[in-house]
């Protein structure tokens, strides 16, 4: 049954991320650029719209991901100061795609394909330093 536990939440943990990071790459890539053809204003509520659509997937995502993350961390005890310092800075880019992903749903952010482009970044970072720790561990 443990085992069955351990793999629900790495699916969990890693379809969240998808759904995160993959939504902020789709958005900043495909989105953004889709909008560019209309007028200032349809633009505007074009981006809004997939915004608010994209709301509900955030906020779900955020939940599994914390729920999975803790999981992960409390079942997978006894690491190195290395390891520790890099969860720390894994952490930290977290913090910074939580609070985009928030501030990007929100309506009238003119910032928005700037903010999404910084996040998609971070995302892509805190993936590459999980495939480090998965390494090391």
């Amino acid at each position: 049954m443990a085992d069955v536990l351990f793999v629900l939440m790495r699916w969990l943990h890693i379809s969240s991320v998808a759904t995160l990071i993959g939504g902020m790459i789709f958005g900043r890539a495909v989105m953004s650029q889709a909008a560019e053809g209309l007028s200032p204003d349809s633009r505007e509520s074009f981006m809004d719209k997939a915004a608010g659509l994209y709301r509900p997937l955030v906020f779900t995502a955020m939940g599994c991901l914390l729920i999975s993350g803790t999981y992960n961390i409390l079942t997978n005890l006894g690491h190195t100061p290395l390891y520790h310092m890099l969860l720390g800075i894994k952490f930290l880019l977290v913090m910074h795609v939580f609070a985009v992903a928030i501030l990007i749903t929100r309506p009238h952010n003119k910032r928005r394909a700037r903010m999404m482009a910084g996040a998609a970044f971070s995302g892509l970072a805190i993936i590459a330093i999980s495939a480090y720790l998965r390494h090391i561990f």
